[in-house]
């Protein structure tokens, strides 16, 4: 495992306390890189409770929206507490989850992503995950303060074990990713495929879980824009059959 690889991404946070927390938490455990995604007119670089973790706010990114955010990531993993929510994402609890973190952060930029202390991640923003994991709390009080789930998952990263030998293929980018998506959605616009306002979030989870080597991605798009470009061709958008 590379720590250098890892990306802890706070988005919409509301508390000036938490973001400090999650500081001091990533300097505590030995990773670097701190995002914030829309943060909610705080002074981050203020946070008290920061204790020893100026430097990890000092170089904190601030972002205006989460594509922005993990772009350079090629796995972007979400945390939930569930609740009353139907997820369309796998769902994996952390002890398995690290296991298969460390191994991609051996190779790969991964972003972890937590959401707002009241709302948690949007249905929108899990869409640009893989898949998402969980702290194994009991079902009566399954949700945790955003520093403290900071804390634990950094915990669980950090333990010495052994793990399998990283992957020799380089995985696709969110950014390549995020192309693929928009080139997808549009041939399907094109094309005459129903649209509803939940089509690119279910589009873009699907083409998250393909887990495309980066090669393949390209060669993806490069397809979507020749069919894009022989739908253009022919009337209508249809092609001869």
């Amino acid at each position: 495992m590379n720590p250098e690889n890892l990306r802890i991404v706070l988005v919409d946070t509301r508390n000036p306390l938490n973001i400090g927390a999650a500081a001091r938490a990533i300097s505590n455990f030995g990773f670097r890189h701190l995002r914030l995604v829309n943060p909610y007119n705080v002074a981050y670089l203020e946070a008290k409770s920061a204790v020893n973790a100026a430097e990890i706010l000092t170089n904190a990114q601030e972002y205006q929206t989460l594509r922005e955010a993990i772009a350079d990531c090629s796995l972007v993993v979400g945390t939930t507490a569930i609740g009353h929510r139907e997820l369309q994402h796998p769902l994996r609890r952390l002890e398995y989850a690290g296991m298969v973190l460390r191994r991609h952060l051996a190779s790969g930029n991964v972003a972890l992503l937590f959401g707002s202390e009241k709302f948690g991640l949007s249905n929108e923003e899990m869409s640009y995950c893989h898949w998402l994991l969980r702290i194994g709390t009991r079902d009566e009080h399954a949700s945790m303060n955003l520093g403290q789930a900071v804390a634990v998952c950094l915990y669980e990263l950090s333990r010495k074990k052994a793990v399998r030998a990283p992957e020799s293929k380089q995985l696709a980018g969110a950014q390549d990713l995020d192309r693929m998506t928009d080139r997808l959605v549009e041939v399907l616009r094109e094309s005459g495929y129903v649209h509803s306002s939940s089509t690119e979030a279910k589009t873009r989870r699907l083409v998250r879980r393909l887990n495309l080597p980066a090669h393949d991605a390209e060669v993806w798009l490069g397809m979507l824009r020749q069919i894009q470009w022989k739908l253009k061709q022919k009337p209508d958008g249809i092609l001869n059959q």
